[in-house]
C-alpha cells in the first residue's frame, strides 16, 4: 500500500519526533559527566576549602567533566553510588565494606594516615605482670596470650569502634576463642559475647566519658580498671611516648606489652561504580589523584578538601580484605551496617 502525500507527512513528522526524543536521551550531556559524591556546605570561608576545587582539578587533569553530587552522609553517598546518581565517593571503612559486599563497588585509591600508611593495625595492649603479658614475652609458643585473656576485663574505645571492638572481636570469634551468644543476626549479641567470653565488667564507654577513645582505653588499662586495652598500634606512642610529654596516668613504658596485631583497619578509600567507570577512566582518575601529591596546589587540595597528606593507588582486596575477613564474624554486622547506611 502506498501512502498519499497528505497521509505521509504526519507519519514522517511523528517518526521524526520519536527519533529526536531518543536522540536527546542517547546524546544527553549528562552521560559524559562523572559525578563524585561529596559533602557540601552552603558556603565556605574561602574557595580553598570548597570541594569544587577537587572537581575542577579532576576535570582539567583527566579531560573528563567531573561534577560534585551533594550528599550529607556516607549513607547517602552509598545510595547515590548504588542507584547511579554518582560514580565515585570517598567513604569510611564500614561504608566501603558495605558497598563492596552488597553493591559491587570497587576501591581505586585511598588516603594515607599521618604516618604514610593506608591502614593502622588493631592491637591489644596488656601489662607485663598479667598472665597474657607473661605469655606474650616468655618465648614459649605453647603459651597463648589470646587464650589467657578469657575472663579478663576488657577496655574498649567505645561501642562498635573498629580497632576498639569490631576487629578484635571478629578475630576472637573467627579464630574460635569466643563463641557468639545470642542471635547471630543481631548486633546486640556482640555485647553478650563480650560479657560471656571476657567479663560482665567490660568497659564499653559512651562518647565523652572518662575511658572513651584510644587514650581512654589505655587509661582504663593503666589505672587498673581493666586487664587489656583494645586500641591501635600507634596509640601507646601517641599518649605515653618513650620521650616527650606523656599523659599523667601513663605507667613506665616497659609495663606495657603489645600482643600480635589482629588485622588492619583501612583508611578512607575512593570507591567507584565499575558499571560507569571503565578501566581507562580508572587509570586517568587514579593518575590525577596521585599527581596531587607532587604539587603545592595539589597538597593544598589534599589537606583542605580530603584531609590527608597524600593518596595512593589501591585495589579492593588489598585495601579492604583484612578488615572484611575479621568483621564478617561479628554477629549482626551486615544487618547493622545495612541499616546504618540505608537511605536517610
Amino acid at each position: 500500500m502506498v501512502l498519499s502525500s497528505s497521509r505521509l507527512l504526519p507519519v514522517l513528522f511523528s517518526l521524526l519526533m520519536v527519533v529526536s526524543g531518543m536522540s536527546g536521551c542517547l546524546g544527553n550531556d549528562d552521560d559524559d559527566v562523572l559525578r563524585i559524591a561529596f559533602a557540601i556546605q552552603d558556603d565556605y570561608a574561602s574557595f580553598d576549602d570548597n570541594p569544587q576545587r577537587l572537581a575542577d582539578y579532576l576535570t582539567e587533569a583527566t579531560g573528563m567533566k567531573v561534577e560534585l553530587y551533594p550528599i550529607t552522609s556516607d549513607a547517602l553517598a552509598l545510595e547515590a553510588l548504588r542507584f547511579g546518581s554518582a560514580d565515585m565517593a570517598f567513604l569510611d571503612s564500614g561504608a566501603a565494606w558495605m558497598g563492596w559486599q552488597a553493591y559491587g563497588l570497587e576501591a581505586m585509591a585511598a588516603s594515607t594516615n599521618s604516618d604514610g600508611r593506608t591502614y593502622y593495625n588493631a592491637q591489644a595492649w596488656v601489662l607485663n605482670d598479667s598472665e597474657a603479658g607473661r605469655a606474650a614475652t616468655d618465648g614459649d609458643d605453647a603459651t597463648d596470650p589470646f587464650e589467657a585473656l578469657a575472663g579478663s576485663v576488657t577496655c574498649h574505645t567505645g561501642w562498635l569502634k573498629s580497632a576498639g571492638m569490631l576487629i578484635p572481636m571478629g578475630y576472637f570469634i573467627g579464630q574460635g576463642y569466643a563463641e557468639v551468644v545470642g542471635d547471630e543476626e543481631d548486633i546486640e549479641s556482640l555485647r553478650s559475647t563480650i560479657f560471656n567470653h571476657f567479663s560482665e565488667d567490660a568497659v564499653i564507654p559512651e562518647s565523652g566519658s572518662l575511658y572513651y577513645g584510644y587514650g581512654g582505653a589505655l587509661r582504663c588499662l593503666s589505672e587498673g580498671e581493666g586487664d587489656v586495652a583494645f586500641v591501635k598500634d600507634s596509640s601507646l606512642d601517641a599518649y605515653c611516648p618513650a620521650e616527650g610529654s606523656a599523659e599523667a596516668w601513663c605507667l613506665e613504658r616497659d609495663r606495657y606489652v603489645p600482643l600480635p596485631a589482629f588485622g588492619q583497619a583501612p583508611s578512607h578509600p575512593l570507591m567507584f561504580q565499575p558499571d560507569s567507570i571503565d578501566e581507562e577512566m580508572q587509570t586517568k582518575i587514579a593518575d590525577a589523584l596521585l599527581a596531587l601529591n607532587k604539587s603545592e596546589d595539589g597538597q593544598s587540595i589534599l589537606a583542605s578538601i580530603l584531609n590527608t597528606n597524600s593518596v595512593v593507588k589501591v585495589d579492593t582486596v588489598s585495601h579492604l580484605g583484612s578488615y572484611a575477613s575479621l568483621i564478617e564474624h561479628v554477629p549482626g554486622i551486615e544487618t547493622y551496617l545495612d541499616e546504618r547506611y540505608s537511605s536517610e
